[in-house]
């Protein structure tokens, strides 16, 4: 069942988008303190691996020569993301998680650009070539996946 929930979804998601924020800023500034740039320090053996980097690009380093861009790009996505929420009468339970951690992804990396000039990762996966990410980044993926399961649920709910 999917549950619609009223007014205090919006100030769950914000909570979640503030959260985001806090752990994603906290861990980069302890990378930045404790990481030497570019060496593999093994965290969990054969899966994880700190390595701080600076990322001046997107998504796998896409437009690297564009950060005026990608940064104004993350400021509009969260004044509209924060704007469309604001307007919100009504959330489902995963558009709330979704967009908690969307918010809270975006501002993460924005606040990186806007004051490196770079985005700060530090999570390196072992087993694969991957390319080196942030809490930010895990926090946008899962925003992509409980945008899923909401998408899932809404139509299982209708086509049942």
């Amino acid at each position: 069942m999917n549950k619609t929930v009223r007014c205090p979804s919006r100030l769950q998601a914000s909570l979640l988008a503030v959260g985001v924020v806090v752990l994603d800023q906290l861990s980069k500034a302890w990378a930045e303190q404790s990481l030497p740039v570019g060496v593999l320090r093994p965290w969990i053996p054969g899966l994880l691996a700190h390595q701080l980097v600076y990322n001046r690009g997107a998504a796998f380093s896409m437009l690297s020569q564009a950060q005026p861009l990608l940064a104004l790009i993350s400021a509009v996505v969260v004044i509209v993301v924060g704007f469309w929420l604001w307007r919100q009468h009504q959330l489902r339970r995963w558009q709330t998680v979704a967009i908690g951690l969307l918010l809270g992804g975006a501002a993460g990396n924005g606040i990186d650009r806007w004051s490196h000039g770079a985005v700060v990762d530090f999570l390196a996966l072992v087993p694969i070539d991957f390319p080196v990410f942030n809490l930010a980044d895990v926090a946008i993926n899962l925003a992509v996946l409980a945008f899923a399961i909401d998408l899932c649920s809404n139509r299982a709910r209708h086509d049942g």
